[in-house]
């Protein structure tokens, strides 16, 4: 069985935090994006604080990677969008539950907005089925 290959080159500074630089998928894999995810609960209510969204987000991430049969093993890419300066100590522990040591490549942006005035964080991930 192919794998998904995670690396950092050594020519390469390390990376600022719990990512991989190159994220390399298998000929023939298959390809799964899912939209944004974001922090509500499963009655559709949004926190307030931005750790309980990232709480929330995490746990809709596990739960849209179950429905297709997925796991985080599957994760290649994650986009992160954020309204408000990231608690990086709280959202560290986080996705080091969720991705333990195995980490996809990442990209993260600080913006104004995102498409509901009450979310501080949206969640985008990439996968592969190999």
């Amino acid at each position: 069985m192919k794998k998904i290959i995670r690396k950092n080159p050594k020519l390469m500074p390390k990376p600022v935090g719990n990512y991989s630089h190159i994220t390399r998928v298998p000929k023939g894999a298959g390809l799964i994006v899912t939209s944004g995810q974001i922090g509500t609960d499963m009655k559709g209510n949004v926190p307030k604080s931005l750790n309980d969204q990232i709480t929330n987000t995490f746990a809709n991430m596990k739960k849209v990677l179950e429905s297709e049969g997925l796991s985080q093993e599957n994760v290649i890419k994650v986009n992160i969008w954020a309204t408000e300066e990231i608690d990086w100590d709280y959202f560290d522990l986080k996705w080091d539950e969720f991705f333990g040591d195995e980490y996809p490549s990442m990209t993260i942006a600080y913006i104004s907005a995102l498409g509901l005035h009450e979310l501080k964080l949206e969640i985008e991930i990439w996968c592969a089925e190999v």
